[in-house]
């Protein structure tokens, strides 16, 4: 141990869980996933607490929402968090912290990048993710060089890993390697991988990403109460980048939990306390106007790999609690 007054930067790699990796980098998605609920119609004040917070607790990269197209989603339907304009950001993020960096998301075939993502000179935002499913590759290997072009940091998230053969993995992973962005990004999009899964899918994507300087990251689902578990199945394999949001707030089932996340990486420079205070001042009152987190009908939808979309339906509707009843549509449909 140093007898110097700097943290000392413990050993990389195996070791016992009280050891950490400096180079893991958290990235929280609190408001951009979270507005998957409300349509991202969050007010100025819940939103500027949450980037309070996370700048407060030491997270790398706050994630505020999408770059959605305005030709295919009405602003008047939308919140200021499907656009992310700059007028927006700026509002919110006032004079920029030197550490945390801004991020926001670019759909596939859902974003006018080429107009709506300005020259970084001319934007608060420091990184651009493009998400996209298999099929979609071609067009998000465009959407990373233009934004990589423009000065930005990028990622890429495929999505719906459950769904991808290893086959077809392999090969979109082999392309992706050799566009610009600094990380690819496993998806657990519906909730329905265990940690073998993870540990093997972890696996491929260092495999074939090896030698490019490119990270592997996480974002976990928690439709089957396993995105904490996986997040750290990820991690321990050797995934870098990992996604969490503040007291697991997310469409449907929600997202690993960052307060847990930070709880376990024993790394001196992410703070729990600010993360515990969001909770208790801001979290806890919203969970009662907004329905997230762990239910039977998520769990059932991750069980068989489907799109919570209809677990959702089900809990908006007047029968919520009649588990057996979605059971068997569910079984039906699939038969």
């Amino acid at each position: 141990m140093s007898n110097t007054k700097e943290t000392p930067q413990l050993k990389t790699g195996k070791g016992g869980w009280v050891h950490y990796r400096p180079e893991i980098k958290l990235l929280d998605c609190t408001i951009r996933d979270g507005g998957l609920i409300n349509d991202h119609k969050f007010d100025d004040k819940l939103v500027k607490n949450v980037f309070d917070t996370c700048v407060a607790a030491g997270v790398d990269y706050i994630e505020f929402g999408y770059k959605g197209s305005k030709k295919i989603f009405a602003q008047n339907k939308f919140g200021s968090w499907k656009f992310c304009d700059e007028d927006d950001l700026k509002r919110i993020i006032g004079k920029k912290p030197a550490k945390t960096k801004i991020a926001v998301m670019a759909d596939a075939d859902r974003t006018d990048y080429h107009e709506d993502i300005l020259p970084k000179d001319k934007s608060m935002i420091d990184c651009v993710r493009v998400a996209c499913y298999i099929h979609q590759i071609p067009l998000a290997m465009d959407m990373i060089k233009d934004a990589h072009d423009k000065g930005y940091e990028t990622l890429l998230q495929l999505m719906a890993i459950s769904n991808i053969n290893e086959h077809d993995l392999v090969e979109a992973l082999e392309i992706a390697a050799k566009c610009p962005a600094a990380g690819v990004y496993i998806v657990d999009s519906f909730g329905s991988l265990y940690s073998e899964q993870v540990r093997d899918l972890t696996k491929i994507f260092l495999r074939v990403l090896d030698g490019t300087g490119k990270d592997v990251g996480f974002h976990a689902h928690n439709n089957q109460q396993l995105a904490f578990s996986n997040t750290l199945e990820a991690l321990i394999t050797g995934a870098n980048r990992l996604d969490a949001t503040i007291n697991g707030i997310g469409r449907g089932a929600g997202n690993c939990p960052l307060e847990l996340l930070i709880g376990f990486l024993h790394n001196p420079k992410f703070k729990i306390r600010p993360v515990l205070e969001c909770c208790r001042d801001v979290f806890a009152p919203l969970s009662k106007q907004m329905d997230w987190g762990y239910s039977i009908p998520y769990a059932l939808t991750g069980q068989m790999n489907q799109h919570p979309r209809a677990a959702i339906k089900m809990r908006a509707s007047d029968k919520p609690d009649d588990y057996v009843g979605f059971y068997d549509q569910l079984m039906q449909e699939e038969s």
